[in-house]
């Protein structure tokens, strides 16, 4: 019993702690091809170019001032972890003065090179090393219709992209079918939702509604806020989010014999997670003439990293409860407790600490 509330407590702790790290490890490269030439724009974080340039708190980059004065170190950055192939040839591209984009907590550079449209791009990009979770969305456009999506991370660092060719469904889903998965399994607070949800236990069928109930909630509101057709501020989903895991928490201490509506739990909480889904994937800036198949990828990948916690976790505490009853009711009032503790934690620094 106590090696599995040791690893509980461990499980709870590692997901608190990641939920105060930087939360959107994301690059944005858009490529314009037309027939004189290309044009390109890079959106990159304050939080990342504050780190790898020195500088302290990111906020220091809203200065006008101090982003001007850092426009030749940003430029530098950029050249050496940038690199876009034209036609074979390597572009020594000039990009311009860094834009701040204040609603984004970010920052925008552009470059153009004019003459005649390459018949063949090549990127390689390796934006912020010290962050292995960091990924650099690429745009390519012709004629101003996308033609491709690319994602690049750690382990693949370099696209090809032949001028005329297009992305089919196939390929849009290859690539946010495990953008999904990955999203679920860094969000510590929609998988400690659900590990709270797990925690009373039940059979596969119970708990198959449980997160069924969550799945069709969250699917409705990730689509209305993908599509902007309603999108509440993230200011005031984020602090929601942590309050429905300090309600998840004490649901499991309070609950009666007989008494089980974590369904409904399921079912409301998961609209207010949706929205969290929908801040990640904005997050993205995805095309709207994409928009379709990219959302669809991305939330079955959030079912299926989702569906493998479940089967984890559940497997676990049905192994223990077999083996020992009493000993799953402590780690379940333990790590109740655990979760309310978190859920708090992150409604007070999302509160007081979150401009």
């Amino acid at each position: 019993m106590n090696r599995a509330l040791y690893m509980l407590c461990a499980l709870i702790f590692a997901l608190a702690q990641t939920a105060s790290a930087h939360p959107v490890p994301f690059s944005f490269l858009d490529i314009y091809l037309t027939a004189s030439g290309m044009e390109a724009t890079l959106v990159l974080h304050d939080f990342d170019v504050a780190h790898d340039l020195g500088i302290s708190p990111p906020e220091r980059l809203h200065d006008p001032a101090l982003l001007l004065e850092q426009a030749k170190a940003i430029e530098a950055l950029v050249t050496e972890r940038l690199q876009i192939i034209v036609d074979g040839k390597t572009l020594t591209a000039q990009w311009g003065t860094p834009e701040l984009l204040v609603e984004r907590q970010a920052v925008r550079i552009s470059m153009q090179a004019f003459g005649v449209a390459p018949s063949r791009l090549g990127i390689t990009a390796s934006m912020f090393p010290y962050d292995p979770m960091h990924q650099t969305f690429v745009n390519i456009y012709e004629d101003g219709e996308i033609t491709r999506q690319v994602i690049l991370n750690r382990s693949e660092q370099r696209m090809e992209h032949v001028t005329g060719t297009r992305q089919g469904p196939l390929s849009v889903i290859s690539r946010f079918v495990p953008e999904g998965i990955h999203h679920i399994l860094i969000g510590p607070d929609h998988l400690l939702f659900l590990i709270g949800l797990l925690l009373m236990g039940g059979s596969m069928r119970r708990l198959l509604v449980v997160v069924t109930s969550f799945t069709v909630a969250h699917s409705v509101t990730l689509s209305l806020a993908a599509l902007d057709i309603f999108t509440p501020p993230a200011r005031l989903i984020e602090p929601a989010i942590a309050l429905s895991i300090v309600y998840v928490g004490f649901d499991n201490l309070l609950v009666k014999e007989g008494r089980d509506v974590r369904q409904w739990i399921a079912f409301a909480f998961g609209f207010i997670h949706g929205f969290g889904f929908a801040n990640v994937l904005r997050e993205m800036d995805l095309p709207r003439a994409a928009l379709g198949w990219s959302l669809f990828s991305f939330n079955l990948g959030v079912e299926i990293g989702q569906m493998f916690v479940v089967v984890i976790v559940a497997t676990a505490l049905a192994r223990l409860r077999s083996r020992s009853a009493i000993a799953g009711r402590r780690v379940a009032f333990a790590g109740s407790i655990l979760v309310i503790l978190a859920g708090s934690f992150w409604f007070l620094q999302r509160v007081l600490f979150t401009s």
